[in-house]
């Protein structure tokens, strides 16, 4: 019998964890693609404008006989929140709007686009700093050391370290489908996952107010995913059977590691659920 509750686990996790399933490939709403749209707009402009103010810097303020150093300092920081605020507009457009992870040049580029303009809007200017002969030692370590630390920060804050992808919402979206009919999930601001229902011990703990939505609104509002425990959740808390588990488990096609390690084991390659004494 635990082994039984450990597959299901297992495979509730591995299904969590995305890759595919059965069911349908899930794909933006026109109003989604359009906020994707006008977002990722917006970003190209304030990167636009990154990349103008840094060649203004080499071209002029790095041209001049006498170079203010401050001027060099405000300018990297103009440069990089503009950077910065292109790069969170476009993640939160790959969050509306995500690419596949069939096409890999293009889930790469889309979701790591942030860290490449980083290095255009700042690599040209730092090596330009280095390089230029009007400035003694003293003044290009202040002004170069702070466009290294700041071009760093942008770029780790521009990197998408757990991009979102449509087979993610695909399997996620169908899971959730199959098992309460509807798309339909609860989370609250800022947690970590969500849920397939409110009564779950993580929700119940929570003092922040309760969000209910799709999957993909679930995303757009910056929850990265469905919960591993969705499986013993469902069972101990959300009012479903284990018969009613296993059907959604069975539907499911090429997931891997969607489960804490340790929390499962495959039971003749087919996981069953058990109903919890």
């Amino acid at each position: 019998m635990t082994e039984k509750k450990s597959s299901r686990a297992k495979r509730g996790a591995e299904i969590a964890e995305q890759k595919t399933t059965a069911g349908r490939s899930w794909a933006p709403t026109p109003e989604a693609k359009s906020k994707a749209l006008t977002s990722r707009l917006v970003a190209a402009v304030l990167w636009a404008v990154a990349i103008g103010l840094e060649s203004f810097t080499i071209f002029w303020v790095l041209k001049q006989d006498a170079i203010l150093i401050w001027l060099i300092v405000v300018m990297v920081v103009v440069i990089g929140g503009f950077a910065l605020g292109g790069s969170l507009l476009w993640k939160k457009a790959n969050r509306l709007d995500p690419a596949s992870r069939e096409d890999t040049v293009r889930f790469f580029v889309q979701n790591q686009l942030g860290v490449i303009i980083t290095v255009v809007a700042f690599l040209p200017l730092i090596v330009m700093i280095f390089l230029n002969k009007d400035m003694d030692g003293k003044q290009k370590g202040i002004a170069g050391g702070v466009a290294i630390v700041i071009a760093a920060a942008v770029g780790l804050a521009s990197a998408d370290w757990n991009p979102p992808s449509v087979e993610q919402y695909s399997v996620e979206t169908n899971v959730v489908k199959e098992l309460t009919g509807e798309d339909e999930v609860v989370w609250v601001k800022g947690g970590s996952a969500f849920h397939v229902c409110e009564d779950v011990p993580d929700l119940r703990r929570s003092t922040k107010t309760k969000e209910h939505g799709t999957v993909a609104q679930a995303h757009e509002a910056n929850i990265p995913r469905l919960t591993k425990k969705w499986t013993s959740e469902a069972i101990n808390n959300c009012g479903y059977t284990p018969e009613q588990v296993d059907a959604v488990l069975g539907e499911v096609d090429d997931v891997t590691s969607t489960l804490d390690e340790g929390q499962y084991v495959e039971t003749s390659g087919t996981p069953e659920v058990v109903a919890p004494k």
